[in-house]
């Protein structure tokens, strides 16, 4: 029962907040990113955020330990990096994280699904193939990196 009505408060608090915000990059960076073609000496990396759920919740993303922005519901990064083992995480009221071992010339998408949490969001990172991962990403609009 109390579950039950934590959920409902944080759906309540969710709607009556609104949506969170955060910077997005300019439309044309957006659309050359949703080509979805990696570089040639490169890996191409896309961490979304594509559900609803938790709208009025940023959270934070960070590549290699260092921060690269938050997301906000219906949003994603999209990251070149060198072939090699990252660890990409996801600090909320939890830390998700995924190591994703990439190679030169292939593209990876990092999904990052919103949990509910004890007193507000989690998540929990998870990587997803080419057709799951594109479908999020075209549903979602770039943010700008910090």
């Amino acid at each position: 029962m109390k579950k039950i009505i934590l959920g409902l408060a944080f759906i309540a608090n969710g709607l009556l907040a609104g949506c969170a915000s955060v910077p997005l990059a300019p439309e044309a960076q957006d659309k050359a990113a949703k080509e979805f073609i990696a570089p040639t000496d490169k890996a191409a990396l896309y961490i979304y955020r594509d559900e609803s759920f938790g709208a009025a919740i940023k959270m934070a993303i960070s590549v290699d330990d260092k921060l690269i922005g938050q997301t906000a519901s219906k949003t994603y990064f999209y990251k070149q990096v060198t072939p090699g083992v990252h660890k990409i995480q996801s600090v909320t009221e939890n830390t998700s994280s995924v190591d994703v071992n990439t190679e030169a010339g292939k593209i990876y998408y990092v999904w990052q699904e919103v949990k509910m949490g004890f007193a507000s969001a989690g998540s929990k990172l998870h990587i997803v193939d080419k057709e799951k991962g594109q479908k999020g990403v075209q549903k979602s609009k770039l943010i700008k990196e910090q």
